[in-house]
């Protein structure tokens, strides 16, 4: 079994819970933040919606340089555009995952900005890391979010209090 194939069925699951949490986001709750230094719920959940397209770009190229990469535009704090942009960013990556070989996972990948290295390691580092990581990190930070403004947080891992297993 190549590797792709043993992550394809992490990837499907690890976006359908990211897609729940994103259809549960309180829109009427635009510039929430649970704590000051915490970023407001208006900017998060763009930024989850976004992040598959992250791992498109990781799976498709061999670096990325964030001060002359495409200019990122952000998908707008509403239902629809989020899910939008999420199921779009999702269907590149999947594509971009399915056709990756072997090989190309040990190849090196390097994320910069203006030339000073933010992440340098293989294209399997990358893609666990700097994407599905970062992604499921934000998408617990958004179950906070949901849990302190009463909205289901969707289980995950397991059941959560909100959506239960039977047990």
């Amino acid at each position: 079994m190549s590797v792709t194939d043993l992550l394809l069925g992490e990837f499907d699951a690890e976006m359908k819970t990211t897609r729940t949490t994103l259809e549960r986001v309180p829109f009427d709750k635009q510039g929430f933040k649970p704590h000051t230094k915490s970023m407001p719920l208006d900017k998060l959940a763009p930024h989850v919606a976004e992040l598959a397209g992250f791992g498109a770009t990781i799976l498709t190229t061999p670096e990325l340089d964030f001060s002359t990469g495409p200019q990122r535009t952000r998908p707008p704090f509403e239902s629809a555009g989020l899910l939008k942009v999420f199921d779009e960013n999702v269907a590149k990556a999947r594509a971009a995952l399915k056709g990756l070989s072997d090989e190309a996972w040990t190849q090196p990948w390097k994320l910069s900005f203006q030339g000073k290295p933010i992440f340098s390691g293989t294209r399997f580092l990358a893609y666990r890391q700097m994407f599905l990581n970062h992604l499921v990190h934000h998408r617990a930070q958004l179950g906070v979010y949901l849990r302190l403004n009463d909205k289901p947080v969707p289980a995950t891992y397991g059941p959560s209090a909100d959506d239960t297993l039977g047990f």
